[in-house]
């Protein structure tokens, strides 16, 4: 072989090697863009996440996880007393169904929710927090981690700044008319619907089972978060009681059928919803003023809102807006549940409603608006 025709042949073979070299490299990054790139709000380029997706998928299919596809950290209890000072009173900060609830500093500066409760340790207990850690969505409080040390057991959630809703509408903390507009209240609503449509779309659905205005948390920016999603379904399994033993009687948003039945379903959360959003809307407790849910079970065309509607929006929304959304309210408390609209209906109807009134009550100066025809329920003091 001369000399010419071996030097040709050896060029031509480096750069087959070069371009398999290029091709290999331009494959590697294109499957680590695609694994760190966001493609929906269940998805986010948070390790955290992603690690959460891949832990929902071994669940679905009944594998085994593997330590690095767990959705939740296990936190030691020296870890969470150094976060919580020996859980002192200062960082109480509530009381709720699994028991008393600490704000934490965690050594890496996030700050965290810690639920805890005396109980023995078990494996199933484990087994429910994995799983429920994997759920990830923008209208969901996640849930990070779990400690079970001492005759403790502890879950570890993301700490949201601003509180319940319910705070804002009759609590201590009282918004202004300008932060609590109808329109506001409506984007409210619809982030919340979103965030329990996604729950019961996994496969089989999750039911809230304690959905209420007080386990609604609103970020600094009022993006709503829905708390606690499966922390009934997970003390229920875990005790080994049946859903009934938690349904209490006084609750103005348990669905009555649970009353009856004690069987929790996606439709059961729909009544709650729509218990939250009449509360959402007249600014009062349900529970002291039961007789609000019968108005609006009983809601026609002809009925007198001016004595429901809170009085702090203001004139800032439309008749017709309003008695859009008080016809949702009327069907989610349907009382017989095969006739109340499935969430997914709901969170479209919210949308809908929403976007007409940022159409038609869009500021356009100082103290102006397209329309206000809420302007006609009130008359000035």
């Amino acid at each position: 072989m001369s000399a010419t025709l071996a030097a040709a042949l050896g060029g031509a073979a480096g750069g087959v090697v070069l371009v398999g070299i290029a091709a290999i490299l331009i494959r590697l990054c294109i499957l680590r863009y695609r694994s760190t790139s966001t493609t929906s709000e269940t998805n986010s380029s948070d390790p955290s996440l992603q690690v959460g997706r891949s832990a929902e998928l071994s669940l679905r299919e009944g594998a085994s996880y593997p330590s690095e596809l767990q959705g939740a950290r296990c936190l030691t209890l020296e870890e969470l007393n150094i976060a919580t000072k020996n859980f002192s009173n200062i960082n109480l900060i509530g009381y709720g169904m699994f028991g008393e609830v600490y704000k934490g500093f965690l050594h890496d500066g996030m700050i965290v929710a810690i639920k805890r409760r005396p109980s023995a340790p078990s494996q199933e207990f484990v087994h429910e927090v994995l799983f429920l850690s994997s759920i990830r969505h923008r209208n969901l409080v996640s849930l990070l981690g779990y400690c079970q040390e001492d005759d403790l057991q502890m879950l570890i959630y993301e700490y949201i700044p601003n509180g319940s809703i319910s705070t804002h509408l009759y609590g201590a903390s009282h918004v202004s008319s300008e932060k609590f507009e109808f329109k506001h209240r409506l984007s409210i609503a619809h982030g919340t619907a979103k965030g329990l449509g996604h729950l019961h779309s996994l496969n089989p659905p999750l039911v809230h089972m304690n959905f209420k205005t007080a386990n609604l948390l609103v970020d600094v920016d009022f993006i709503p978060k829905v708390a606690d999603a499966g922390l009934r379904g997970l003390l229920d399994r875990i005790s080994g009681a049946g859903p009934s033993s938690r349904a209490t009687e006084d609750d103005p948003f348990l669905d009555p059928e649970v009353k009856a039945s004690g069987q929790f379903s996606v439709k059961s959360d729909v009544y709650s919803f729509g218990v939250f959003l009449l509360e959402l809307v007249s600014g009062q407790e349900a529970r002291s003023t039961q007789s609000v849910i019968e108005w609006a079970q009983n809601y026609q065309e002809s009925s007198n809102i001016s004595a429901l509607v809170d009085p702090r929006m203001g004139s800032s929304f439309t008749l017709e807006g309003m008695r859009e959304l008080l016809r949702l309210i009327s069907w989610c408390l349907n009382p017989f549940s095969e006739r109340r609209p499935p969430m997914n209906y709901v969170e479209m109807e919210i949308d809908r409603i929403r976007e007409r009134e940022m159409s038609l009550t869009t500021i356009k100066g100082e103290g102006t608006t397209t329309v206000a025809l809420g302007s006609q329920l009130f008359t000035p003091k």
